[in-house]
C-alpha cells in the first residue's frame, strides 16, 4: 500500500498557501450559492411577470367588453347563488359572456386586495365560444370557475408553489377540467397556495402571501387558500380545490364557505400536480368551494356522471344520489365537540351544540361519538401514510429552491439524517404524545405505514358507526381564522 506521507508536498507547507487555499474554497462555494440563489430568482421573477402580464389581459378583457356592453347589471349576476346563475343561463335570461366578463372583473378587484389569483386562463375566450356551439346544455352551462393552482389545465403552469416546477406548461386538461368543460363551465383563473401544499397558511415565495377577503390580518386557510379567499371576496361562484388532510375544509371554515372533501376516489385526480407521489394508504381528493350546500350538490351532479367514468375508469361508476340527498327521513347523526387529540376553541365548541340543538328541534336524533384510538390514527397512520418515506420525495421538490418562512420548522425536520430522527423519535415519543407540536410528531413518522394495520384503523371507525347505525358525524372544525404566519409556524 502507497504511504499517504508520499503524496504531500516536499518540504513545509507555506501556512499562507493553505490559508489562502481554503479562503479561495471557501469563495467560490459562495459565489456558486449566490449563483444558484440568483438562477432561482429569476425563475421567481420571471413567474411573477407572467401572472402581472395574465392580470393585464383580464383589464383588457373585462374594458372591452363593458365598452361593447355599458348596459350589464354587474351587481345582480353577483348575488345570484349559483342553482339561481345556472337556472338563467341555461333558460337564456343571462348570457354566458355577460357572466363570465363580469366574474372576470370581480376576480380582479378581489385579487388587488387579497392576490390570490395566480394564472388567468386566456383560452376562457375559446370555451365560451366552445359553449355556445354544445348542442346539449350541461348542469352547468356558461358557470364561470375558478381552480386551485395544481389542477391541471392545458397550456398552464401547475407550480405546487415550487420553482421546480415552474416553466412546465400543461400538455393536456385533467380529468375533473375535461368533465366540467362537457358539462359547460368556463374555467377563467388559478388561484394561489403554500409552498408545497402541506400547511394551512397560504404563502409561497413565487406569488407571495394570500391574505383572507373578510379581515386582512387573518389567513384564508390552506393549502386551497386562493379558492377560499376568491370565492369569499365575491371573485367566483364556483371553485376547486383539493383535500388531504383539511385544505379544503380549513379555507372553507377560514372564509366562511362551504366545501366539500368528497370520498377517497369518488372524482379522478388525474392530472393532478402533487409534491409528493406513491400515497396509498393516505387518500387525496379534489372538490368543490362554494357559498351554499346546494352549490355543492349542483356541482356534483354534473361530475358524477359518465363522461368522469370514461376518462378515469378507476372511479368507480356511482352516479348522485338525488333519492338520499333529497330524502326528509329523520337522520340518526354521531356528534362530538372534541376528540381528544387537538384542542378545539371555545367558538368551535359552542358552533357544534348549536347545530346539534338545531339538528335536534329539525326531529333528527343526536348520538355522543368518541373517535376510537385518536393517538394512533392520526400519529401512526396518517402522519406515517403521508411520510411513509421520511418525507424524502417531499424534500426532493425543494431542491434548487428556497423555503418559505412559514414551512422552515417542517422542512427542518424533515431534513435531518434518519438515523438522528430515530433517536430522537425514541427520546420524543413520551414527551409529545400529548403536545401539539406537529412537526415533532411528523419527526417521529419516520417508518413505513404497513397496510394491513390501515385497514384496521379505518374498519374500527366503520365498525362503530355501523354500531350506532348514524348517517354521518357532525365534529368539530380547527378554528378560529388563525393570523396570517401563524398556520405555517
Amino acid at each position: 500500500v502507497q504511504d499517504w506521507r508520499l503524496l504531500l508536498p516536499e518540504g513545509e507547507v507555506d501556512p499562507r498557501a493553505v490559508v489562502a487555499l481554503l479562503c479561495a474554497s471557501a469563495a467560490a462555494v459562495l459565489a456558486l450559492r449566490w449563483v444558484a440563489q440568483r438562477r432561482i430568482q429569476e425563475k421567481m421573477e420571471q413567474a411573477r411577470r407572467t401572472r402581472d402580464l395574465s392580470l393585464e389581459r383580464m383589464e383588457k378583457v373585462v374594458w372591452r367588453f363593458k365598452q361593447q356592453n355599458p348596459g350589464i347589471q354587474a351587481g345582480h349576476i353577483l348575488s345570484l347563488p349559483l342553482v339561481e346563475l345556472a337556472e338563467k343561463l341555461k333558460e337564456g335570461s343571462l348570457s354566458p359572456e355577460s357572466v363570465l366578463y363580469t366574474y372576470i372583473d370581480q376576480a380582479l378587484e378581489v385579487t388587488r386586495e387579497v392576490n390570490c389569483v395566480t394564472d388567468f386562463m386566456q383560452g376562457c375566450e375559446e370555451q365560451l365560444r366552445e359553449v355556445r356551439r354544445q348542442k346539449e346544455r350541461g348542469l352547468l352551462y356558461g358557470v364561470p370557475i375558478s381552480l386551485k393552482d395544481h389542477i391541471g389545465c392545458k397550456g398552464h403552469v401547475s407550480t405546487g408553489g415550487l420553482v421546480q416546477f415552474l416553466g412546465r406548461a400543461e400538455e393536456e386538461d385533467s380529468v375533473i377540467v375535461q368533465v366540467l368543460k362537457r358539462q359547460g363551465a368556463i374555467p377563467f383563473v388559478k388561484t394561489n397556495i403554500p409552498q408545497s401544499m402541506i400547511n394551512y397558511d397560504c404563502s409561497n415565495l413565487i406569488f407571495g402571501q394570500t391574505v383572507n377577503p373578510l379581515n386582512h390580518q387573518k389567513s384564508p386557510g390552506g393549502s386551497s387558500g386562493g379558492e377560499g379567499a376568491l370565492i369569499a371576496g365575491g371573485g367566483s361562484v364556483l371553485g376547486f380545490g383539493s383535500d388531504v388532510a383539511g385544505s379544503i375544509r380549513l379555507p372553507s371554515s377560514f372564509c366562511g364557505l362551504c366545501g366539500l372533501k368528497p370520498t377517497g376516489n369518488r372524482l379522478s385526480t388525474l392530472g393532478l400536480a402533487s409534491p409528493i407521489t406513491g400515497m396509498k394508504s393516505v387518500t387525496g381528493t379534489v372538490g368543490p368551494m362554494a357559498r351554499d350546500v346546494d352549490s355543492l350538490a349542483l356541482c356534483m351532479r354534473a361530475l358524477l356522471c359518465d363522461d368522469m367514468f370514461r376518462l378515469d375508469p378507476t372511479v368507480p361508476p356511482l352516479p348522485f344520489n338525488e333519492e338520499v340527498y333529497s330524502s326528509s327521513a329523520p337522520l340518526r347523526i354521531g356528534y362530538y365537540d372534541g376528540d381528544g387529540y387537538f384542542q378545539p376553541s371555545p367558538s368551535m365548541r359552542r358552533a357544534v351544540q348549536e347545530t346539534k340543538k338545531l339538528l335536534q328541534e329539525a326531529g333528527h336524533t343526536l348520538i355522543p361519538f368518541t373517535p376510537p384510538r385518536i393517538d394512533y390514527v392520526v400519529d401512526e397512520l396518517f402522519t406515517r401514510g403521508l411520510f411513509s418515506d421520511g418525507a424524502a420525495n417531499l424534500l426532493d421538490k425543494f431542491k434548487g429552491d428556497i423555503v418559505d418562512p412559514t414551512l422552515k420548522s417542517q422542512i427542518s425536520c424533515y431534513r435531518l439524517p434518519i438515523l438522528v430522527k430515530k433517536i430522537l423519535a425514541l427520546i420524543l415519543k413520551p414527551v409529545v404524545s400529548h403536545l401539539d407540536v406537529y412537526p415533532l410528531r411528523t419527526l417521529i413518522a419516520v417508518g413505513d405505514a404497513q397496510t394491513s394495520t390501515g385497514w384496521e384503523g379505518s374498519h374500527r371507525w366503520r365498525r362503530k358507526t355501523l354500531y350506532l347505525d348514524t348517517s354521518f358525524l357532525l365534529s368539530v372544525s380547527f378554528g378560529p381564522r388563525s393570523s396570517k404566519v401563524v398556520p405555517g409556524s
